[in-house]
């Protein structure tokens, strides 16, 4: 699965006066992380937004959005935003905001240790 070039182009311009914003490869695609945590993904045609619990529900009754599915696991926080959600310049901002105001609430993962 390969990330749509003009997607994480729109990405990364919208994510360009953000500070602390790192790319790391994750979920098939490529996430941009802010502060250290995960806020948008970029996989395929698509988005994968961190939006948090609060957002989940009304997220996923929008068009062109669904919830994030991880090992049979619904991931509520979590949706893929893809085609009709995103077709404007307004709705695309939408979802990255989403994405950024999570972000100030959100934990950090916690960090893994080697075995």
């Amino acid at each position: 699965m390969v990330p749509n070039d003009d997607l994480l182009q729109k990405v990364r311009q919208a994510l360009v006066t953000v500070k602390r914003v790192t790319e790391k490869k994750m979920f098939g695609g490529t996430c941009f992380m802010v502060n250290n945590k995960m806020c948008v993904c970029v996989r395929n045609n698509e988005m994968m937004c961190r939006i948090g619990p609060d957002q989940f529900e009304t997220a996923v009754e929008t068009n062109g959005c669904r919830a994030m599915v991880h090992n049979g696991r619904t991931m509520k926080g979590f949706v893929y935003v893809s085609g009709e959600a995103i077709k404007t310049n307004a709705l695309f901002m939408h979802w990255i905001n989403l994405s950024l105001n999570y972000n100030r609430l959100a934990k950090p993962a916690k960090k893994r240790t080697s075995r």
